[in-house]
């Protein structure tokens, strides 16, 4: 799974939000693209619009601040105008209406933000999944060994289904990988793929 776009669309207001629910998301090999940073680097409008032609999904953030937002319905009128999914992810019911209202999304659950980045992770997996949503798609993350004088690439494969993901999560079982090169361990929590910690290499 190399090469997938991703587009997010939301009020400026709602930057910290998006980041801190993107976070682990970006560790994955696909392209995120935040609307707002792509305008804080001078893109355009049609720049813009060139990304949301090229997703893969689009993923609406909707909340009071963006529930009148010219540019994030725009955004999404374009995106279903030109076939790109969208995934909308709400704080109420009532902001996914319009081009949405037959489209189901992710619940912002402010409270329990790990429950909303799961349920994220699950919408833009079924959506990138080329042989539907039973299948499990070739998920991966790779990072740099962080021990001193090991320069190994690191790389965990998710291989399970996500509702294994969130029963290991509610059962406390982390998600681990180790280095090849040292042999130190990284554990993640499997609902948001998200760094717990690593133990050293065995002395």
């Amino acid at each position: 799974m190399t090469g997938e776009q991703v587009y997010v669309s939301h009020a400026p207001a709602d930057l910290e939000l998006v980041q801190k629910l993107f976070t682990t998301v970006r560790n994955f090999p696909f392209d995120v693209h935040v609307a707002l940073e792509e305008v804080d680097s001078n893109e355009n409008r049609d720049r813009l619009e060139g990304r949301i032609v090229d997703s893969d999904v689009v993923v609406a953030v909707l909340t009071d601040r963006s529930a009148n937002s010219r540019w994030v319905n725009q955004e999404i009128g374009y995106a279903r105008a030109e076939g790109v999914p969208v995934l909308p992810v709400y704080e109420d019911e009532a902001y996914r209406g319009g081009f949405l209202a037959d489209v189901e999304g992710v619940a912002i659950d402010r409270d329990h933000l790990a429950r909303t980045v799961f349920e994220l992770l699950t919408g833009i997996r079924a959506e990138l999944t080329p042989l539907g949503p039973l299948s499990v798609p070739n998920w991966f993350m790779r990072f740099p060994c962080t021990v001193d004088g090991c320069r190994e690439a690191v790389v965990l494969e998710i291989e399970s289904a996500q509702q294994k993901l969130w029963k290991q999560h509610r059962h406390g079982h982390p998600l681990f990988v180790s280095c090849d090169g040292c042999d130190a361990t990284y554990y993640f929590n499997p609902a948001t793929i998200g760094f717990i910690r690593r133990d050293p290499p065995d002395q």
